[in-house]
């Protein structure tokens, strides 16, 4: 299968580049980051988006900063380095991967002595955070695969796959996985309102890999359980608290839909997305801005004047989830999570 690379780092023209995911599936472009601020644009426009690849950003965006500050000592630079990551943490509240990888980054250059070895060591933690996301999602894929049938239809929402990690995909990765592996699936891919990441994203993707997909309504999801043309139900995650699992909007709904009509309900997420530290309740849900909802293009949805709710997440509660596919295994809740933390020490090393 071709691999798309979503983003990436190129050092020594100081650039992050990647897919802007705003524009497909009708042009493929690709947007080169030189500083932070752009950066973060392109975060909260969702050029870039996917928890996981949102990781990887971060990451790189701390790369970023230390190749743009301009501060000649070493503290005042680690000042300004700080307060360059805290920017990039915030550009988007609710996928903890954003976080967690300029958290990995600045661990890595709290103790160097000069910045030329705070930007070192910030390029290689940067790099093994890129290279441990691919490796986690091909090795969920794999673990993931044996939960398909040798002939299964899957449903998704959202896009799990690789354009929102640094390759492969969690979900996606999953199915990817399946098909690499001689079984023959075909995907149901919700077109998810308002921004239709399933349509446009998905859809994109499966099609690049000549893997059978179908584009429905989310509302259609429900009907389709019921007539039994879903054999398992597989989605991704931005964010999984000891309580609860934080995805795109809808998610809930297809969590009590496939729990009623018995169809497995499985999250697929690397251990880097797992949050043990916060409940439920201490998570921003992001709400977004009207215009998601109430345009389309130039065309007008919603009467001028008439509000709008338009939440990018939900809560899922685990004990509707079947099983969650992680880089250590397939995980039935409820979850043990010193085993979570100790395979977060193990990838450490």
């Amino acid at each position: 299968m071709r691999v798309v690379e979503t983003i990436s780092l190129d050092a020594e023209a100081g650039c992050v580049t990647l897919i802007d995911q705003t524009r497909l599936p009708g042009i493929f472009r690709l947007v080169r980051c030189r500083t932070v601020d752009r950066l973060i644009t392109a975060i909260a426009r969702l050029e870039i988006r996917g928890a996981p690849a949102l990781g990887v950003a971060g990451a790189y965006g701390v790369v970023l900063a230390t190749r743009t500050i301009r501060e000649k000592e070493h503290s005042r630079f680690m000042r300004a380095l700080r307060s360059e990551a805290g920017r990039i943490m915030n550009a988007r509240p609710t996928a903890v991967n954003l976080s967690w990888g300029v958290e990995q980054v600045m661990r890595a250059v709290e103790d160097a002595h000069s910045i030329h070895e705070a930007r070192t060591k910030a390029l290689e933690s940067a790099q093994g955070v890129a290279a441990a996301d691919a490796r986690a999602c091909h090795t969920l894929g794999k673990a993931g695969a044996t939960l398909l049938g040798e002939h299964c239809t899957v449903l998704t929402h959202c896009n799990a796959g690789a354009l929102a990690c640094s390759e492969w995909g969690t979900a996606l990765g999953v199915v990817r996985s399946a098909v690499e592996g001689g079984k023959e699936v075909e995907v149901i891919a919700c077109e998810t309102r308002p921004l239709l990441q399933g349509a446009r994203l998905t859809a994109w993707e499966l099609q690049r890999d000549g893997i059978p997909v179908t584009v429905i309504p989310d509302s259609s999801a429900a009907f389709l359980m019921k007539r039994g043309d879903i054999d398992l139900v597989i989605v991704g995650a931005d964010r999984i608290t000891p309580d609860a699992v934080f995805n795109k909007i809808g998610t809930y709904m297809h969590a009590i839909t496939a729990r009623h009509h018995d169809v497995p309900f499985y999250v697929a997420a690397p251990l880097s997305t797992f949050d043990p530290g916060r409940s439920a309740r201490e998570v921003i849900v992001e709400e977004r801005g009207r215009e998601e909802v109430a345009s389309c293009g130039r065309a007008a949805m919603v009467p001028e004047g008439v509000g709008v709710k338009n939440y990018a997440f939900d809560i899922t509660p685990h004990d509707l989830v079947t099983a969650f596919v992680t880089d250590i295994g397939i995980l039935t809740p409820p979850i043990d999570w010193k085993m979570i933390e100790a395979g977060r020490k193990d990838q450490k090393r």
